[in-house]
């Protein structure tokens, strides 16, 4: 079920659709909230009855191991280019691999030639580039986001609020 903004969104076959994923993203607040994986194949099916996909980044961070490299190729395979970030390791013990200014970057690069973005993130930092792509573009916004985990201001910001329930986990 998605919540939508006043105006009533149609999108066709030729509609020309671009897609980012923040992987860290998606990948803890599916676990957090369900204990469960996130299921890229189905959102990808969703996604496609909305026009044609002309661009999926997804941005992970990469540590080297069997199964992110597993995962990684099963991104691929379902169509995205995989964007990688080392994974570093601060002396203090915490980590650091923040893909949110490279997404901002190709949203804004990307958002001129397609008529629809889609993110999947819940980071509220996203509002303002969601707004601007929006404006200055004329192009339609869609959020894929846990519910209880998504930020309030980047639901408002987006054209169409996609909800990660059940029937978008493995």
């Amino acid at each position: 079920m998605a919540l939508f903004k006043a105006q009533v969104i149609r999108m066709n076959a030729s509609t020309r659709i671009a897609v980012f994923v923040d992987v860290q993203n998606i990948y803890y607040t599916t676990r957090h909230t369900y204990g469960r994986q996130f299921n890229y194949r189905r959102c990808w099916q969703r996604i496609c009855q909305d026009g044609e996909i002309v661009s999926a980044l997804a941005y992970a961070i990469h540590k080297g191991d069997d199964r992110q490299l597993k995962f990684q190729n099963a991104l691929k395979q379902i169509g995205f280019t995989v964007k990688l970030k080392p994974y570093i390791q601060r002396n203090d013990g915490s980590a650091k691999g923040d893909w949110d200014v490279g997404i901002a970057i190709d949203v804004m690069d990307i958002a001129r030639t397609v008529d629809k973005v889609v993110l999947l993130s819940g980071d509220g930092d996203f509002d303002l580039l969601l707004d601007r792509v929006s404006q200055n573009y004329s192009v339609q916004t869609q959020v894929y986001g846990v519910p209880t985990l998504t930020a309030n201001s980047l639901v408002e910001a987006a054209d169409t609020f996609c909800p990660i329930l059940e029937d978008l986990l493995l």
